[in-house]
């Protein structure tokens, strides 16, 4: 089953614990520092929606573009009643991204950039990323690192709410660079019976310089790495580092 086919409709269910107004507030302390003023932004790989709804919700004219049609359904129906501009949704790929005009800013969260598992498809992408932002505009991300990837391999997870459960294990191939996870789910119908989906994702090891050097390639030249929702520096062995990136 493709990646998020069947874990779309128990996805928030699962990522209860995620603090997306927290991950927003770090968000808006980038755009404090941007050159222009952020009013319309591109949420990359939006998911279901969470943090593309809190940031319409914060006045931002929202962008959520995806690939996988089950997790725009349910960002459609939970951004349904935003007040004031609806975000629009669109089905398209990262490296494949074609917008009507520019945005001021482009975010992609919570280790989308890693689920591009083909170097080549990523470098497009921050193509097309800095082909629609405008001038001065910023490009933010962020990047499990190879370390998490270590650290996952072999490991057993497990995710569970009164609706939902969901065992999963992480292998890490260091030769291909490929971290994949194997989820066995299981979410409650209606009427009480339960129904069991499996899916397998793929994340990719992409190390710092390369990514940097990607941005460079894609016509970015200040180019700034931090720590987990940090202004700082990334400290050696941390797990998760974001990049922000500003064009020209």
């Amino acid at each position: 089953m493709e990646s998020y086919e069947f874990l779309a409709g128990c996805y928030d269910q699962l990522t209860a614990d995620v603090r997306y107004r927290a991950w927003a507030d770090y968000l808006e302390r980038h755009f404090a520092r941007s050159a222009i003023p952020i009013r319309t932004v591109l949420d990359l790989a939006c998911g279901t929606g969470s943090l593309t709804r809190i940031l319409a919700e914060r006045g931002y004219e929202m962008i959520g573009v995806d690939q996988s049609e089950e997790m725009l359904a349910q960002a459609a129906e939970k951004c349904r009643d935003v007040a004031g501009e609806r975000p629009i949704f669109l089905h398209q790929s990262m490296e494949k991204l074609d917008l009507y005009g520019t945005v001021d800013a482009c975010v992609c969260c919570l280790d989308s950039v890693n689920y591009v598992t083909r170097p080549a498809a990523l470098r497009r992408a921050f193509q097309r990323v800095h082909l629609f932002l405008m001038p001065g505009g910023l490009f933010l991300f962020d990047v499990n690192t190879p370390e998490k990837f270590r650290k996952m391999d072999g490991q057993v997870f497990l995710d569970e709410t009164e609706d939902a459960y969901c065992v999963w294990r992480a292998e890490f191939s260091e030769k291909r660079r490929i971290c994949t996870y194997g989820m066995d789910i299981f979410r409650r119908r209606a009427g009480g019976l339960w129904e069991r989906g499996q899916e397998v994702h793929r994340e990719y090891a992409y190390e710092l310089g390369e990514l940097a050097g990607f941005l460079r390639e894609a016509g970015f030249r200040r180019i700034r790495v931090c720590g987990d929702r940090r202004l700082r520096a990334p400290r050696e062995g941390e797990e998760r580092v974001f990049f922000a990136a500003w064009k020209d």
